[in-house]
């Protein structure tokens, strides 16, 4: 079993929070701050992030699933959960939902997307990161996960800051791994299947993963529902009142 880094905190139905692809747990800690006001919120960094185990070789979204899976039945003891996940996150969740609906309350799908059809701009990250560190895309991954009013603020210089330092100190080799695996993703078909109560947030600024794609899980998932954000990629970062609120009016709806 990977070893996973996790911080629970707060009491009441069970959340839990899945990052993105070159984030770690920080990453929600405004959002988790709000949510755990009347929740338990359980967040985890995925395997080759932050205080998690590196795990050598190539992996699928699967496995992530699959991780997620096994941190669910050890801090649920049974309880089904809601699940929140951004970007890779989100993928997460796409892979989690139709193989262990038995864990799932609900599922949140923000900044992500279930396809890329275009491999060339991942092939060229991987190909940089090889050769040149992590370092040498966190300007560019920086500029998409963050709108440049939000960095101008004092809160969000601080945010940018911290992002990039636990970007740039991500193992060159997980990290290389983990964009292979999501930028195999394709869940187009299996997301027919989900039995789940689904929201899918989309950030309106958001250039790595458009509105288009939120809208087309939306036209997949059975029941999905659509809410949007003004933010860029990072968008529980950027906005996390709005967006923890977002999750607190969809979880009364249910």
């Amino acid at each position: 079993m990977t070893r996973l880094n996790v911080i629970r905190e707060g009491e009441g139905p069970i959340v839990v929070l899945s990052h993105a692809l070159g984030c770690d747990l920080h990453m929600w800690d405004e959002a988790a701050a709000v949510l755990a006001r009347a929740h338990t919120v359980v967040r985890y960094d995925h395997r080759n992030h932050g205080g998690s185990e590196v795990v050598p070789g190539t992996f699928s979204l699967q496995a992530l699933a699959d991780d997620a899976a096994a941190l669910i039945e050890r801090e649920a003891e049974g309880e089904p959960v809601h699940f929140v996940g951004l970007s890779m996150g989100g993928m997460t969740a796409q892979a989690l939902a139709p193989k262990y609906p038995q864990l799932l309350k609900s599922i949140v799908i923000a900044n992500s997307s279930a396809h890329y059809p275009d491999q060339a701009p991942w092939r060229t990250r991987v190909e940089t990161v090889r050769a040149q560190g992590v370092a040498a895309i966190a300007p560019g991954a920086l500029a998409r996960w963050l709108t440049p009013a939000y960095v101008a603020t004092p809160e969000g210089t601080e945010a940018a800051r911290r992002l990039n330092d636990t970007l740039v100190g991500t193992d060159a080799a997980g990290y290389i791994a983990s964009c292979d695996a999501v930028s195999a993703i394709d869940f187009r078909e299996s997301n027919r299947a989900f039995t789940t109560p689904t929201l899918v947030i989309a950030g309106l600024r958001d250039e790595a993963t458009p509105l288009a794609m939120s809208e087309a899980m939306v036209a997949a998932i059975p029941g999905a529902r659509l809410a949007t954000i003004d933010a860029a990629h990072l968008s529980a970062v950027e906005r996390p009142v709005e967006f923890s609120q977002l999750l607190i009016d969809f979880w009364r709806s249910l």
